[in-house]
């Protein structure tokens, strides 16, 4: 009967082993697929937000938020909420089983599990603002290192490069504080459940140890309890460790979830006919925040198939504020936005979104090359020919000649298979201003919108991008262009000036040579 019994005995000890594993296996693999979906829940929704979103605003922090913060989510999925659920099921069921040997016992169980939770929840409130705080540093620590790679040649021109290590060795120091004090409540929680939960254990082994020296119970029962006692603290411990390793996780999740939360204008479910385009701009106004001031206000004008509508101002005027509103990343606050396609006039904020930017071609102030695999460097054809299915090598060298860049991809080693970083790292300004203007032209669009596409051309090379401005209009396009240079301006249908006076005023001329045929339109912004 011994033998049986420790056979019985290591049986179960073994089994619980493997059981152990299996369920750890099962929860790091279902951990790996939450984070994957969740990751490209969370990159998806940045990418649809646009220009707009924290993708644009802070990409230090959300690159850091989007890999390192979901990767440190392992453990909550993969060991804290499994944890969780052991912690609510075992102690009731350790409990359960005592009840029937010994009510003492039980009852002494029952008391002093709940004030392992209560602890837990009242460290967990400080862990939280700590684990914020963390975060917070560890966002500025990555914005402030992506500004300053970004920015290294500029500083390594004016002699500033060396002032930037001790700003970095700062914010570094403040995250090495802030995870330190993470640690810290971590270590100092720990150590209070184990005492806790030891001290519980102790009181039943008390108990326990009097009853049996005065022969009130039987050795097979005190063994029994002795040994399920622990078990029904263990979870619960376990709990409390595993909760300071995902706290990182769950900060960085809020987080992400607060980007999920953010809503994506959509647009409704109306198509757009065939053919071109007509924008009917009235009286627009756009906020970047329910309740905020407005970034545009009073801006009205008409652009039509075969003009090119030229959007003036000074800087921090709104124009691209305006661009961003025609793209479907911003939904207007007042006024309307109107298009007009096949004869049928409806407000943008009602044709589906994917539909109208699939008829647009857009050249941001700071372009970005993609090919249509995301994981792969594109080459100079892929990234000229990204919005065209059918594109062949005649059009994209057509493309390059008009923007003025094909003799120096022809240089090139490898042509038009050279492969470029998506953010243009080798080419100067001006090369990847050209290259997104060979995209535009490429592009089959009705309407194009160009934010100052010449900002960092020669003029000879801005002449050619003008004519082809020029072409794109004669050839039935729309066409809208954030304007600062009076090249662009002399190739332009009408002018809305965009600008933040303190009071709105109208305005009747304009010091901006214009040729008679050329409408002008003043309209004043805020």
């Amino acid at each position: 009967d011994v033998r049986d019994g420790v056979v019985l005995l290591a049986s179960i000890f073994l089994a619980r082993a493997l059981l152990i594993w299996i369920a750890e296996a099962a929860a790091v693999r279902a951990s790996a697929r939450a984070k994957q979906q969740l990751r490209e829940a969370a990159l998806s929704h940045v990418l649809a937000l646009g220009p707009t979103g924290p993708g644009a605003t802070d990409p230090g922090g959300t690159a850091a938020l989007i890999t390192r913060g979901i990767d440190a989510l392992d453990g909550y999925y993969a060991r804290y909420l499994p944890q969780l659920v052991l912690a609510v099921i075992v102690p009731i069921a350790v409990l359960a089983t005592v009840l029937g040997q010994d009510i003492l016992t039980a009852v002494i169980i029952a008391v002093t599990i709940p004030l392992i939770p209560i602890f837990m929840a009242l460290i967990g409130m400080f862990t939280k603002s700590q684990v914020d705080r963390q975060w917070r540093t560890l966002g500025v620590l990555s914005g402030h290192f992506l500004d300053l790679v970004s920015g290294l040649p500029t500083l390594k021109a004016f002699g500033r490069a060396k002032s930037q290590v001790e700003a970095i060795r700062s914010v570094g120091d403040r995250y090495r504080s802030t995870t330190m004090g993470v640690l810290r409540v971590s270590f100092l929680s720990s150590l209070w459940l184990e005492l806790l939960s030891s001290l519980a254990v102790a009181l039943v082994a008390v108990s326990v140890g009097l009853r049996l020296a005065e022969g009130q119970m039987a050795y097979s029962v005190a063994l029994f309890v002795l040994l399920l006692a622990p078990e029904a603290y263990l979870p619960l411990r376990l709990v409390g460790q595993h909760f300071h390793a995902a706290a990182e996780g769950l900060g960085a999740a809020d987080r992400v979830f607060t980007i999920l939360e953010t809503p994506v204008p959509t647009g409704g479910a109306a198509a757009l006919e065939p053919g071109p385009i007509t924008l009917e701009v009235t009286d627009l106004e756009v906020t970047y925040a329910e309740g905020g001031e407005p970034a545009v206000q009073g801006v009205t004008f008409t652009a039509e198939p075969g003009t090119v509508t030229a959007i003036v101002g000074g800087s921090g005027g709104g124009k691209s504020t305006l661009l961003f509103a025609l793209l479907g990343f911003l939904a207007p606050s007042g006024g309307s936005l109107r298009v007009s396609a096949g004869g049928r006039s409806i407000p943008v904020t009602e044709v589906n979104t994917a539909d109208w930017r699939s008829r647009i071609s857009w050249v941001p102030q700071r372009a970005h090359l993609a090919a249509r695999d995301l994981a792969a460097a594109p080459t100079i054809a892929e990234a000229v020919g990204l919005r065209t299915d059918d594109v062949d090598d005649e059009a994209v060298l057509r493309a390059l000649t008009e923007a003025g860049i094909a003799d120096e991809v022809r240089a090139l080693p490898e042509g038009f298979q050279t492969r470029l970083a998506a953010d243009g790292t080798g080419l100067s300004a001006g090369q990847l201003q050209r290259l997104s203007l060979a995209r535009a032209l490429c592009s089959p669009a009705d309407l194009v919108l160009l934010d100052e596409p010449t900002a960092a051309l020669d003029p000879a090379t801005e002449a050619s991008v003008v004519t082809a401005i020029g072409r794109w209009a004669r050839q039935g396009r729309t066409v809208i262009v954030v304007a600062h240079r009076p090249a662009l301006l002399d190739v332009a249908t009408q002018i809305v000036r965009v600008e933040r006076p303190p009071v709105p005023v109208e305005t009747e001329s304009s010091t901006l040579p214009a040729p008679a045929e050329r409408t002008l339109i003043t309209r004043v912004g805020w």
